[in-house]
């Protein structure tokens, strides 16, 4: 066996496999003489077919399977050996028929290679990090919002702004006949809401369903339509009230903080206002760290600058489908999945060049571990033993698709980490929903 590299240009090169008799001959007899013990064939005993109708009927068929393991035995071996960082796997060149009657074959293989560039993860232009500020107005609306939840209603006759009314809605010819209960600030438009506030229990407000609630599909919900009969309903109803209440907020005292956080975990308003800004903040985090790592992403995939093997890779994915792609289909696939093929090189770089980035099995052990106590606790098992941990961590480790979510998750997190050490940063604080316009244009 002979395998010949022959280098196009820096990104593609052909494998020539020359494969003599000697290279498969003794397997091909092993094969043909234990065929030969077992073939039933209709004239012949058992064992004793001639082995020249053996060979005739079937040499072919066995060597070109064996032909196909020493091809993929020996190209995964070079390749090996030679530390070869190959785009797609080899791509076999189409030639004429071949000749199995004969003794000796040539085989050619295209490979397209990664190409060689660094990576400069500081960059020239500073990335946006943002840093969601949870100021004093974020707080007492949190505040407000929890204590109205775990408030007491508190029965009234007549609607003010902010009470929840509960009612029936008609509609003869529509069919609507329906109980809702819904807070006034769902209410939309001034007309509508000055029919409610100052009515009383049993008296009858005629509204018009369209432009009824500030939601859209506040409307199908509270007459229980479907969406698409709610959305078109342009009626008159009737909304007769049966019952006013008002939600009188919860008092901030222990049993409140106790109902939220558990026993005397927070014994005082102050104490609550700094848990919900640590709850905010790391809520907020996620958030504004995805988008770092987006952003950081994206500037990797711009400014880093090399070239492809294209025209392998569009071949390489036409013909490594589960079915056979076009040729323009194979560009538009190609033109798909370009970027993400190009991070996938610039993180291998990085990781490469940074050992604290490369994944051991002990690392993803411990990310289990950690994740499984986490999630033992949130459940209120918060005193699991080494033994119950490791346990769990072993099921999981056995599970491919397990371990290769927690591999990505954990690579994530450490390139996060990296990114923020090492790339050109710019801090800007900013309230949640400047964020979401600022960062997502909304």
């Amino acid at each position: 066996m002979n395998i010949k590299r022959t280098d196009v240009d820096a990104l593609n090169a052909t494998l020539t496999l020359d494969i003599a008799q000697a290279d498969y001959q003794d397997k091909v007899d092993k094969i043909l003489a234990d065929y030969r013990k077992t073939a039933n064939i209709p004239g012949f005993r058992k064992g004793h077919v001639p082995a020249s109708l053996i060979r005739k009927k079937y040499r072919t068929p066995i060597l070109v399977d064996e032909i196909n393991k020493l091809i993929q035995h020996e190209l995964n071996e070079y390749i090996t050996k030679e530390d070869l960082n190959l785009l797609g796997n080899p791509l076999p060149k189409e030639q004429e028929s071949i000749d199995w009657e004969g003794e000796d074959f040539s085989f050619e293989f295209e490979i397209g290679l990664a190409p060689d560039f660094e990576v400069d993860v500081k960059g020239k232009k500073a990335i946006t990090h943002y840093e969601i500020k949870t100021d004093d107005k974020t707080i007492n609306d949190q505040i407000d919002r929890v204590r109205e939840q775990y408030g007491r209603l508190v029965a009234k006759k007549e609607v003010a702004e902010g009470d929840e009314v509960t009612g029936v809605f008609r509609n003869d010819d529509e069919n609507i006949n329906t109980d809702a209960t819904f807070s006034t600030s769902k209410i939309k438009g001034k007309t509508n809401l000055k029919k409610l506030v100052g009515a009383k229990v049993g008296d009858q407000i005629e509204f018009k369903t369209k432009n009824l609630f500030n939601e859209e599909t506040d409307l199908a919900h509270y007459l229980k339509l479907e969406n698409d009969q709610a959305s078109d309903l342009n009626v008159a109803v009737t909304f007769e009230i049966t019952e006013v209440n008002t939600r009188e907020k919860a008092e901030l005292n222990q049993e409140f903080f106790d109902k939220l956080f558990g026993p005397d975990v927070i014994k005082s308003e102050e104490e609550l206002r700094e848990r919900l800004r640590e709850d905010a903040k790391k809520q907020f985090e996620q958030q504004t760290d995805q988008k770092l790592l987006t952003d950081v992403t994206e500037s990797l995939i711009e400014n880093t600058k090399f070239d492809l093997p294209a025209d392998f890779l569009k071949r390489w994915i036409a013909n490594n489908g589960e079915n056979e792609l076009t040729e323009e289909e194979a560009a538009q696939e190609y033109e798909r999945s370009e970027k993400g093929l190009r991070y996938q090189l610039i993180e291998s770089n990085i990781v490469k060049n940074n050992e604290d980035l490369q994944l051991k099995f002990e690392d993803l052990q411990a990310y289990a571990r950690d994740m499984i106590r986490q999630q033992m606790a949130q459940y209120g098992h918060t005193d699991a033993t080494d033994e119950e941990v490791d346990q769990v961590v072993a099921r999981i480790m056995s599970n491919q698709d397990e371990v290769k979510r927690m591999s990505e998750q954990l690579q994530n997190e450490k390139m996060l980490k990296f990114f923020k050490e090492n790339a050109k940063l710019k801090k800007k604080e900013l309230t949640y929903e400047e964020f979401i316009k600022e960062a997502y244009d909304a």
